[in-house]
């Protein structure tokens, strides 16, 4: 970095970090780009972000660095905080439009109500019923703490691991790579660990808690 780069990708942990210690200057930025911005704007990171960015803008200049927002769901809250870094004449750019996102019709799709005691027994038996013993079967989870739990708990007869944010980047990978292989059955993710997951021939998926 200190020779010069073309391309930074960063965490916004890690970049505030350099800056701070006088390892990065961004003062000649040319393009900023935000993937995933709902959750850069939204998961505790706005504060690095936004302290990141005032970094390389100027109020009102016309020099500042061309912005570019990627996400796959768009709050009207995303725009209003777009605002602050985009110019008035911003674009902006819809793949979506007016088609209605649908399930594959291949896929079933089913609510059980139970209550939050009983649940770990609940999706150990849905396991059971929908994926048997061979099947690959993927649990999301809120947090980490309620991820490790039920990777743990016996009412899970399938061999079981645990994906999120405290476990290290290389046994992220490590633990893929044995889902994918098939070395056990029942991978738990949080929702933040399972973006961008690409893993084939999945027959089951459940979410512990609807989505928010």
């Amino acid at each position: 970095m200190r020779s010069g780069i073309d391309i930074l990708v960063g965490t916004p942990g890690r970049i505030k970090d350099h800056l701070q210690n006088g390892k990065l200057d961004l003062t000649k930025v040319k393009h900023v780009v935000l993937d995933e911005v709902d959750q850069m704007l939204d998961m505790g990171f706005a504060e690095q972000v936004e302290d990141i960015l005032r970094v390389a803008y100027k109020k009102d200049s016309e020099d500042n660095p061309q912005t570019l927002l990627f996400s796959a769901t768009c709050p009207h809250w995303v725009y209003d905080v777009a605002k602050k870094y985009m110019k008035a004449r911003y674009e902006q750019i819809d793949l979506i439009g007016k088609r209605t996102q649908k399930a594959a019709t291949t896929v079933e799709h089913l609510a059980i109500e139970c209550h939050w005691s009983q649940r770990a027994a609940v999706i150990g038996d849905v396991i059971q019923v929908y994926s048997g013993s061979h099947g690959r079967t993927i649990v999301f989870c809120e947090t980490k703490k309620e991820a490790n739990e039920l990777a743990l708990n016996a009412s899970i007869k399938q061999d079981c691991q645990s994906l999120h944010g405290d476990i290290p980047q290389k046994q992220r990978e490590i633990t893929l790579k044995g889902f994918r292989n098939g070395s056990f059955k029942v991978l738990v993710a949080t929702n933040v660990a399972a973006r961008g997951l690409d893993i084939p021939e999945v027959d089951l998926v459940v979410q512990s808690s609807p989505p928010k």
